[in-house]
């Protein structure tokens, strides 16, 4: 089933109208992408766009078996492959899904310099220290790309305006991510500290579900 993309929610949400006007309570449905074959040989990968390797499409198969029997009225993605990849494996069991959004405040991590390098190889050069400051550091990051601090900042933007347009057009929504810009989502909804968020660790293989009062 084709569905049009959107660019934004403000542009989507004319087409929309209110979806389940009965509904008290909406869900978000976040997953992460499959594993990418830069995933697999430990690659820096970032905004770099590297594909999904086959068992990141079976991960993704998995995720969207768990979700079959969820409703989701809308779908984000951003504009990197493995994004959109993930969320049509997703997507093949949701005909009510009406539209997609792609809005790259949910990107990954924009890593910079060290985008495309070797993680084994950079955490040789610098050390254990270095490599984890650079990985896990929240005013620490790569140089010439992101820290988590400033993945915050646009993620819990994009966590205000989805909440918004849910209780508007009361809808459920899944959200194909990324590693990284899943931790300021887990944060937010989980209430948890800088220090708690820097240590998560994202499945490619299962999802996390939170309830919204609409």
């Amino acid at each position: 089933m084709a569905r049009r993309v959107y660019r934004s929610m403000k542009a989507a949400g004319r087409r929309l109208g209110v979806v389940n006007p009965n509904a008290k309570y909406c869900y978000i449905y976040l997953f992460r992408h499959g594993q990418s074959y830069w995933n697999k040989k430990m690659i820096f990968t970032g905004w770099k766009d590297s594909k999904l390797t086959p068992l990141g499409i079976r991960q993704a198969k998995k995720v969207g078996r768990m979700l079959k029997d969820r409703r989701i009225d809308v779908s984000f993605r951003t504009r990197l492959s493995r994004s959109k990849d993930t969320l049509k494996e997703v997507m093949r069991f949701h005909p009510e899904c009406r539209l997609i959004v792609e809005d790259d405040r949910m990107i990954e991590r924009d890593y910079g310099k060290v985008a495309g390098l070797s993680k084994y190889k950079y955490k040789r050069d610098h050390g254990d220290k270095a490599y984890w400051a650079l990985r896990r550091g929240y005013k620490t990051g790569p140089p010439g790309g992101e820290t988590f601090q400033m993945i915050e900042k646009r993620v819990f933007p994009f966590i205000k305006d989805l909440l918004a347009f849910m209780r508007k057009h009361k809808v459920n929504v899944g959200l194909s991510a990324h590693g990284n810009s899943m931790r300021p989502f887990r944060r937010h909804f989980g209430k948890l500290t800088i220090k708690q968020m820097c240590k998560l660790e994202n499945p490619w293989d299962n999802y996390f579900r939170y309830k919204v009062k609409v």
